[in-house]
């Protein structure tokens, strides 16, 4: 495994757009603070740019790093959740256009899959992750339902043998409306 994150992360340090497996389904996926491959990701879903992505990062004590104000009751949920959850944080940082919503907000997963965690903590930097289809299309819950056009847009795929998720869905969205108050968006 060390060998693949090695490569993975050689890659991504170079700009170039990856196929991943996550927690939860397979991902399109690059180095979440390079403007020029988080196009290529758009370009290569066919997707609105005013549609933002979710980044991965590998622990919470990272999220300062990329949320303005945590809100308070971030904490307990982060503690709290068991399975695959992105967290919509309203002011979002350090991060570029596509990643941050034109409404300042931002997606954040704090992944669980070991796989993931390594390649980001040896990167040093979070992960976009998108689900691997095109934009519209259904999202693929396994890697024989990615589309062709994907498989042979992508620089690299990571082997299969890597995908241990249980939970082949997308994650659960809950968006943090205040300190203390927050709407699920996608169960």
């Amino acid at each position: 495994m060390e060998e693949e994150i090695e490569k993975c992360v050689s890659l991504l340090q170079a700009g170039k757009v990856i196929l991943y497996p996550t927690d939860t389904i397979w991902g399109i996926g690059c180095d979440a603070t390079n403007s020029e491959a988080i196009a290529r990701i758009f370009n290569i879903k066919q997707r609105e740019e005013s549609r933002s992505m979710l980044v991965l990062i590998d622990k919470t004590d990272r999220l300062p790093l990329y949320v303005n104000k945590l809100p308070l009751i971030a904490w307990d949920l982060l503690a709290t959740t068991t399975r695959p959850t992105t967290f919509i944080y309203p002011e979002g940082k350090n991060l570029p256009v596509g990643v941050i919503h034109p409404d300042g907000s931002v997606g954040i997963r704090v992944v669980q899959n070991s796989f993931c965690k390594k390649i980001i903590s040896a990167l040093g930097k979070p992960l976009i992750s998108t689900s691997a289809n095109l934009s519209g299309a259904p999202s693929p819950n396994t890697f024989r339902e990615i589309s062709t056009k994907i498989l042979d847009a992508v620089d690299y795929i990571v082997p299969e043998k890597y995908a241990v998720s249980t939970d082949f869905k997308p994650s659960r969205i809950i968006r943090y409306i205040d300190d203390y108050n927050f709407a699920v968006i996608r169960e």
